[in-house]
């Protein structure tokens, strides 16, 4: 089948972009500088020759945006928003426009949209939408203003030959370069990867195959109606969290992470520490203090299965993986 995937050079573009290639898929990213074949330019705003990638596609997967990786300055905090609602909209025009447009688009959003809490977990028919949580950074709620306006910028979209399913995901963790489980191997290894503000707080996470997994899962359901399966496992649309089964505590998870990679310390941190940490690495707080108690509630009532769905036996493979990279082995 043939994949587009506008904002495709991130990581998580990355890891898409290569598992789909793999399996024999076309493969078409759409980013702001193309510079390798398959890569067509775009602006992330405006309609242009880039849609003639999609009239004929089959599946569109949407990941662009300005990365959270940041300072959450307010400018910064208007291009997230902008950068997402913007292309969103840019790629629901040129599926309005084709002449044969795609099956299935799949809109990358995020758990974050789901407020900040210890007591239960998040699932799309019961979690809780953040944005009033007592107690929390005031700017917490704009987060949660860009992923609710994101998911719309979709819905809105006059899109009817095709079903949309916004992704709430978590944090896509794989052994490359540069991604979020290299950030925290940094941190495990240099003995600063124990609990932070107490290491309550909770992580949810989707080990890379799973992600990949569950793309081709989602992409894959109009398939399963067509070939009479129960009713509701053909039309899955609207949002679905991609996040494993087994969220845990930020004191857990990084033990865990340490066990995995050999160091037995991890010394905590205060929630000022973590400040000072952040404003070091030019990123935010609220991406280590936010607890993201999410679940796949969809995913698993739909018949999804993970290969990962506990984070001591992922990060094992991981890290393993990540040992095998640096090493220069295949």
């Amino acid at each position: 089948m043939k994949v587009v995937i506008p904002g495709g050079t991130g990581q998580v573009g990355a890891i898409l972009d290569r598992a789909l290639t793999a399996a024999g898929h076309d493969v078409v990213v759409l980013t702001r500088q193309p510079v390798r074949e398959r890569e067509v330019g775009w602006d992330g705003e405006t309609q242009g020759a880039w849609s003639a990638e999609i009239d004929g596609s089959d599946v569109v997967v949407n990941l662009a945006g300005r990365s959270v990786n940041c300072r959450y300055t307010p400018a910064n905090l208007r291009a997230m928003m902008d950068s997402r609602v913007r292309s969103t909209r840019a790629v629901g025009r040129a599926i309005a426009a084709a002449a044969r447009p795609p099956r299935v688009w799949l809109q990358m959003s995020t758990a974050t949209v789901y407020a900040h809490r210890l007591d239960a977990p998040n699932d799309e028919a019961t979690g809780l939408i953040g944005g009033a949580e007592p107690g929390v950074p005031g700017y917490w709620a704009y987060s949660v203003e860009i992923a609710k306006a994101w998911e719309r910028e979709q819905e809105r979209a006059e899109t009817p030959r095709t079903r949309k399913v916004a992704l709430r995901t978590a944090m896509v963790m794989s052994p490359d370069r540069g991604g979020v489980l290299d950030v925290l191997l940094r941190l495990a290894r240099l003995g600063l990867g124990g609990p932070v503000a107490g290491g309550a707080q909770y992580v949810s996470w989707i080990h890379e195959h799973d992600f990949v997994r569950a793309v081709e899962f989602l992409a894959g359901q109009d398939d399963l109606a067509g070939r009479g399966e129960p009713a509701g496992r053909g039309d899955l649309a609207g949002p679905v969290n991609l996040a494993a089964p087994g969220p845990l505590p930020q004191g857990e998870f990084m033990r865990a992470l340490r066990a995995a990679c050999g160091m037995p310390v991890g010394l905590p941190a205060t929630r000022w520490m973590a400040e000072l940490g952040a404003y070091a690495l030019r990123s935010d707080t609220e991406l280590l203090l936010k607890s993201r108690r999410v679940v796949p509630g969809r995913l698993l009532e739909a018949g999804f299965t993970f290969e990962h769905p506990h984070w001591p036996e992922a990060a094992a493979d991981l890290v393993r993986r990540a040992r095998t990279a640096r090493a220069g082995r295949p």
